[in-house]
């Protein structure tokens, strides 16, 4: 069942057009991911979403709320977390949670959401003097202190180290497993290959693609690679007659085959069947980062981060 609903979504300022004809749903219990390059219309296109920016053109409906006219409503059951959305330096954590606590009907204890998200010994701490990680996890308790249905997370690990991003990935997962709708908007291609169960492309203002993470991967057209050392002298000819092998080429004693389908099942069968052994083997595949700079002509820029 959908929960975010968006039909030609159209968006302007003055005459620059942020988002042109969006067209996206998002189904009820998965995490949805926004990709795009800057100034694609990613956040537009969410703030449009939650009701903090009037759209001039389509129709928005979010758990069957139009955005506008049901914003009270709406409200109630939206948790957002967006991109700049900052909180005063002197603030407290636990003072923070108790205000925004107090804007819902039927809100979560906010001791208990400390304790979940690894706050507790954090309570009395102002926010300045909290780690970038610490203040995404209160970013995140904010989010989903009134027990929303749906959540949008904007940019949400942006800075942060990888242990941190890692971690906040994992309270993502819980959110959703908690049976609560994420829309995630996000430039990291790992991040979006890791959590989310579909995303769309947004580029110029205009939805360009739209699959799981996988299936654009597959479009990007790179196959799949296996690189290898054989333990044994290897026929070249045996590997070229496999269907699923496509290409093949010698970099001194190690091989390196290109090919679809089943290709790693295949290429070690046949070496099976002979006893050779694929030493220093390397498997690569199609990536999103392939079919983001495919489809955008753009680079990731600090998307993917170093293993």
């Amino acid at each position: 069942m959908a929960v975010i609903e968006v039909e030609n979504l159209h968006k302007r300022y003055g005459d620059e057009v942020a988002v042109h004809d969006v067209s996206l749903r998002v189904e009820q219990g998965e995490i949805f991911g926004i990709l795009g390059p800057n100034g694609a219309g990613k956040t537009t296109t969410v703030e449009c979403l939650a009701g903090l920016r009037p759209a001039q053109g389509g129709r928005i409906s979010v758990l069957g709320l139009d955005p506008v006219r049901d914003r009270e409503a709406l409200r109630q059951v939206l948790g957002v977390q967006l991109q700049e959305s900052g909180l005063p330096d002197k603030l407290k954590v636990r003072e923070a949670l108790h205000l925004y606590a107090s804007f819902y009907r039927d809100p979560a204890d906010p001791g208990e959401l400390m304790a979940r998200l690894g706050l507790a010994d954090k309570a009395a701490t102002r926010y300045k003097n909290l780690s970038g990680g610490q203040k995404q996890r209160l970013a995140i308790a904010l989010a989903i202190v009134g027990n929303p249905r749906v959540v949008i997370l904007d940019e949400l690990t942006t800075g942060l180290d990888p242990h941190a991003r890692r971690t906040t990935w994992e309270l993502i997962e819980a959110i959703r497993d908690s049976g609560v709708t994420v829309l995630l908007v996000t430039h990291f291609m790992e991040e979006a290959e890791r959590l989310c169960d579909r995303v769309a492309v947004i580029d110029a203002g205009r939805v360009i693609a739209l699959d799981t993470p996988a299936a654009l991967a597959a479009r990007a057209g790179r196959g799949q690679r296996m690189r290898f050392r054989p333990s044994a002298p290897l026929d070249e000819r045996l590997l070229l007659a496999l269907p699923e092998v496509t290409a093949l080429r010698r970099h001194g004693s190690q091989l390196e085959v290109t090919g679809t389908g089943n290709l790693v099942h295949a290429v070690t069968s046949l070496l099976a069947r002979r006893q050779i052994i694929a030493a220093d083997l390397r498997v690569e595949q199609g990536t999103l980062d392939d079919a983001f700079i495919a489809l955008t002509g753009h680079g990731h820029g600090p998307g993917r981060e170093a293993a």
